[in-house]
């Protein structure tokens, strides 16, 4: 149970803290963090809470990364559904905290995008479906060899976190204003539900492609990069 609860936590501050700097801090005028400061939110939250939480479940906190460990030989089958289940509800209580927070504005009349993911009239740069594709599984793929590679038992001990986090802040860099930066189903389908229409039918990309590219960078890792 510690573990499941680790990974509510993890999953409630990655979203808490990287959508909620996008809602809150993104575009306050004149302070603004922008992209560059959402980014480095969102790497933070895993940075933080790997050091926090990652002794007691591997600091998972995304159901493609769970899937992706697996595929690596790295996660056991049977741990899959409740960590996944444990993500998702820790990704909605922090949507739930961030939506009440927000509704709690003087001028507030919605919440608009609410940080959700999306593709063609969704996407910030008006990025087509193929283009958001494209970009979550190589994204996805390229983190999962990040984190797979970084804490082998080969690599250096204790650096872990800071490798993830570092490649989550890239991952945003370049793809904010692609699809607004999944890269994570919990993360997705948490806002997606309080935003609503579009975004929450656009949700399954953002389920499909993470997760074909965190199990395609598992299967890569264990293949060639997983050998004394």
């Amino acid at each position: 149970m510690k573990k499941y609860l680790a990974e509510s936590f993890g999953t409630f501050w990655l979203v808490f803290g990287g959508c909620g700097s996008a809602i809150f801090a993104a575009g306050f005028p004149e302070l603004g963090i922008g992209f560059a400061g959402v980014a480095l939110a969102f790497g933070l939250t895993v940075l933080t809470m790997a050091y926090a939480v990652g002794h007691i479940s591997g600091g998972h906190f995304n159901p493609a990364v769970s899937l992706g460990l697996w595929a690596g030989g790295k996660f056991s089958a049977k741990e899959l559904l409740p960590y996944i289940i444990s993500q998702l509800l820790g990704a909605i209580l922090g949507a739930g905290a961030l939506y009440l927070i927000v509704s709690g504005k003087s001028d507030f009349e919605s919440i608009g995008g609410f940080a959700a993911n999306g593709y063609g009239e969704l996407s910030p740069g008006g990025y087509n479906m193929t283009s958001a594709f494209v970009a979550e599984f190589l994204l996805t793929m390229f983190f999962l060899l990040i984190i797979l590679g970084s804490t082998n038992e080969r690599a250096p001990k204790g650096f872990a976190p800071i490798a993830i986090g570092l490649g989550l802040t890239l991952i945003h860099l370049i793809s904010i204003p692609i699809t607004n930066t999944s890269v994570n189903p919990a993360r997705s389908m948490s806002q997606a539900l309080f935003a609503g229409g579009g975004y929450l039918a656009q949700s399954w990309l953002f389920w499909v492609a993470p997760i074909a590219g965190a199990m395609v960078a598992g299967f890569i890792h264990k293949a060639l990069f997983d050998k004394a």
